[in-house]
């Protein structure tokens, strides 16, 4: 295999990990506490998914896949 296949294959296992804790910790309530979330949110209600998006990166650090998907659950 080569590098960029055991970069991928580690990458989604890494979302699938992420995904599953995020499960989890929905189910106990716990959440995680995100720099900027109102902002984010205040975005997400004026229809501006794409600011918000990059809102949630500048604030988190996170990948576009993850910024997307948790921008998508606050819709």
């Amino acid at each position: 295999m080569t590098i960029q296949n055991h970069l991928s294959r580690a990458d989604r296992r890494a979302a699938r990990i992420e995904r599953k804790l995020d499960l989890v910790l929905d189910h106990l309530g716990l959440h995680d506490e995100v720099p900027g979330l109102d902002e984010v949110r205040t975005l997400v209600r004026q229809g501006k998914q794409v600011q918000a998006i990059k809102l949630y990166r500048e604030n988190t650090g996170a990948a576009l896949p993850e910024a997307k998907q948790a921008v998508d659950r606050l819709g």
